[in-house]
């Protein structure tokens, strides 16, 4: 299993949204096939064509945070990305 599809399956089951780490969530999304934006300070913007939001990331510590997590789960939920 790969490091994109562990952590995937992490965040889909919704039981350690606090605990993932910001650098697979957003390797996550790369490998996903978004398009990574640096923003303003922290922040990481990530989009997709044929995918409606602009995801906004910036982390705490090492980590993703959680509400974020659980719009990137929304999205996967949604639009069914394949990951490479």
């Amino acid at each position: 299993m790969s490091k994109a599809s562990k952590t995937l399956a992490d965040i889909l089951t919704g039981r350690s949204d606090a605990n993932i780490s910001f650098a697979d969530l957003c390797h996550l999304l790369e490998r996903a096939g978004f398009t990574r934006k640096p923003g303003k300070g922290s922040h990481t913007l990530y989009f997709k064509e044929g995918v409606e939001e602009i995801i906004n990331l910036q982390p705490i510590g090492n980590k993703a945070k959680p509400y974020q997590v659980k719009q990137v789960r929304n999205l996967f939920l949604k639009y069914q990305p394949k990951i490479d």
